[in-house]
């Protein structure tokens, strides 16, 4: 039985190919019972977030059926316009490397934002989700448990988890520390990626009054305001609504800008000039550069962004390599656990042996007692049924290694029953 995890994240698939194959949480618990029925699985545990679905599985194939799984679930993405399928945007990986890969997420190193904390709540609901529904047994439990202690203690050890580095949770700092309260602020957001996406998470923890999603494809800006409590608008209304914004945050792919002078400039005298925050994420700029020249606004670009927050990325980082050491010591330490626990297997069948033929024959001799026969008669039943019960395996067991010559068993023999030989004088 071999552990996997096989999924696809933020760094191997792009965002259309992950929302075809994210399952929301009143999903999970179908789909967990459907994996659980393919034949070689035996116990299940399914994360998905907007950057990331992964399957956690003990399986008996060599983890091909859980790719096809996913490729039909929920819905059928095995055809892809490159005509690769979902199969090749998938990472693979099993024992050793899946537990580390496990611990990696949990602690938030393989996150979109380096050591971002909400990952490891999304680890636990998937967990709490997989039990609930019964796919999990006790190895995928201990795991997962093991992870969220390894997470814990890379968080409290070190200081991956001490400052924001995206230049998304950057810009909402900014604002936050700008002329403008977030909680009295209108918001406009232009895009709707994953930067964008990470802004809109920030400004709703950070309180922000209110949000407009503005996006050349509504639905994509429908969506994102939906997570979020936003309102969408099409980009073709951005100058109908720009005035309500005290900031504005922008991150698309268009090569040209996407707000001109004359626009702010218009949206500024409809404010009564009313200062503007206009926060540039993209690359090229989606504002236009003499923009900046208008009195009353405050423009920001992605290299001002990211001036000001180098100093705290190079101090994640190097706590990243802290954390990392720290993961690795807790592989090899469940991977020792899970070695000893296969060697003492062996031991704990004999000793349930035993258990179950001193239960049985006990109950055998009580019943005698029962019946009147004499308690020597019982006795003598119960130390002769029980001592061929205890040796008919190891009897035959030594008697075919003599026959066969086998002289390895016959050593572990003597060390087993040393009582054989001569041991009158023990040291």
């Amino acid at each position: 039985m071999t552990l996997f995890v096989l999924g696809i994240n933020h760094q191997t698939a792009p965002v259309g190919l992950r929302e075809r194959v994210a399952f929301s949480a009143n999903a999970v618990p179908a789909a967990l019972a459907s994996l659980r029925a393919l034949p070689p699985v035996r116990e299940a545990a399914l994360l998905s977030t907007c950057n990331r679905t992964e399957i956690y599985a003990l399986a008996d194939d060599d983890g091909q059926a859980l790719a096809d799984w996913l490729a039909t679930h929920p819905g059928d993405v095995a055809a892809m316009d490159d005509g690769q399928g979902l199969h090749a945007y998938l990472y693979r990986h099993r024992d050793a490397d899946a537990v580390r890969h496990l611990f990696r997420v949990a602690t938030g190193l393989d996150s979109l934002v380096l050591g971002e904390p909400q990952i490891l709540g999304q680890v636990k609901d998937a967990w709490a989700i997989a039990r609930t529904a019964g796919t999990l047994g006790g190895r995928l439990d201990r795991l997962f448990q093991q992870a969220f202690s390894t997470a814990k203690r890379a968080r409290t050890d070190t200081r991956i988890g001490a400052n924001p580095v995206s230049v998304a949770s950057a810009a909402v700092r900014l604002a936050q520390e700008s002329f403008a309260r977030l909680e009295d602020s209108t918001v406009l957001l232009v895009g709707a990626g994953e930067t964008v996406e990470l802004a809109a998470r920030h400004l709703v923890q950070a309180r922000a009054k209110r949000l407009l999603v503005a996006n050349r494809t509504l639905t994509h800006a429908q969506e994102l305001a939906t997570r979020h409590g936003g309102v969408a608008l099409p980009l073709t209304e951005l100058d109908r609504h720009l005035h309500e914004a005290d900031i504005v945050l922008s991150a698309t792919a268009s090569r040209e800008p996407i707000l001109q002078r004359a626009q702010v400039a218009g949206a500024l005298a409809a404010r009564r000039h009313r200062p503007m925050l206009l926060l540039d994420l993209a690359v090229p700029r989606d504002i236009a550069a003499d923009v900046a020249e208008l009195k009353d606004v405050f423009v920001y670009t992605v290299d001002d962004l990211e001036r000001a927050i180098e100093d705290n990325r190079r101090s994640r980082r190097e706590a990243a390599a802290e954390a990392e050491a720290i993961i690795e010591l807790q592989v090899a330490r469940y991977v020792e656990s899970l070695a000893a626990g296969t060697r003492t297997e062996p031991l704990k069948r004999l000793r349930a042996h035993g258990e179950l033929a001193r239960a049985e024959t006990l109950a055998k001799a009580r019943q005698q007692l029962a019946a009147g026969e004499s308690p020597e008669a019982v006795l003598d039943y119960l130390a002769h049924t029980l001592t061929n019960r205890l040796l008919h395996a190891p009897t035959v067991a030594l008697r075919e290694a003599a026959l066969t010559g086998n002289t390895e068993l016959a050593r572990a023999a003597d060390r087993l029953f040393p009582g054989g030989r001569e041991t009158g004088n023990e040291d």
